[in-house]
């Protein structure tokens, strides 16, 4: 046990040549939303995606990275949710983190004022912040002989969102674009994230790196739609908060993490700011 926390989840997914794929989930249960980070590891290196929220997790998923004897090239960040990037002051400060040239400039901006909000945590917040240096540009790069397609996805979950493909090993790391066997953070623009899903669904990747719950094929890609649409119709019928949460919980009852609903109904129906 991690203090009163759960253990995560940790798993190799994926092998490939001398590429492995790792998964590392934190708790499903109690007010824990599953952050999914994760690891690609190649012959001589590491490269990291996204750093966990909550301390403890962090520093397993740091210990986790090192368990396997390689250094760690880089970090990238998929976006500026404090979920995702909280624990690279706890855990990262000595790695490189590359993101979004917008994520970047909200962290600098808005980093410790998100943390202060979070005055709830207590020790499970970092003590100090970590901006990101380093701009990810939408591309194609090659890392320790691997090729990572990069792209940046704009007003779905959140307006920024980079992603992160491996092409090669029909992998795709869509981190918050994809919710697998959770409720969604869900915001006004649920039309075009659908528009990027069903993009996901004509692609030619096979397994897909979600950045809530258990790596997931096409099959959980169409389920996040199917949950969109019924989230848009329950706004275009009327319902807002506590009646807007139980038609989802009801609807899915196998989906899990309901405490995301107190994240996001704030603002999806009210003013609460964005960090």
């Amino acid at each position: 046990m991690l203090g009163q926390l759960p253990d995560p989840i940790t798993m190799l997914v994926k092998r490939a040549g001398e590429v492995r794929i790792h998964t590392f989930v934190s708790a499903f249960t109690g007010n824990n939303i599953a952050n999914a980070t994760h690891i690609v590891e190649s012959r001589n290196s590491l490269v990291l995606i996204d750093g966990q929220f909550l301390a403890p997790y962090a520093r397993r998923f740091r210990e986790y990275a090192d368990s396997l004897g390689k250094p760690i090239d880089r970090l990238f960040l998929s976006h500026r949710h404090p979920d995702h990037w909280f624990g690279l002051g706890t855990a990262f400060r000595d790695v490189p983190v590359h993101a979004l040239f917008e994520t970047a400039s909200f962290i600098k901006e808005h980093g410790e004022d998100s943390r202060e909000d979070h005055w709830k945590l207590g020790d499970l917040a970092p003590e100090g912040i970590v901006v990101p240096q380093d701009i990810a540009e939408p591309g194609e790069y090659a890392i320790d002989g691997v090729r990572y397609v990069l792209d940046k996805v704009t007003e779905t979950e959140v307006d920024f969102h980079l992603t992160v493909g491996l092409p090669e090993l029909g992998v795709y790391f869509a981190q918050d674009l994809l919710y697998s066997g959770t409720h969604l953070y869900l915001t006004r623009e649920m039309e075009h994230w659908t528009r990027v899903l069903e993009g996901l669904l004509a692609s030619d990747y096979e397994l897909f790196m979600p950045g809530h719950g258990l790596p997931a094929d096409k099959t959980e890609v169409a389920r996040n739609v199917e949950y969109l649409a019924a989230a848009r119709q329950a706004v275009a019928d009327g319902l807002t908060g506590d009646a807007f949460r139980d038609f989802l919980v009801g609807r899915y009852p196998e989906r899990r993490c309901p405490g995301i609903f107190d994240i996001y109904l704030p603002r999806l129906f009210g003013a609460a700011r964005d960090y």
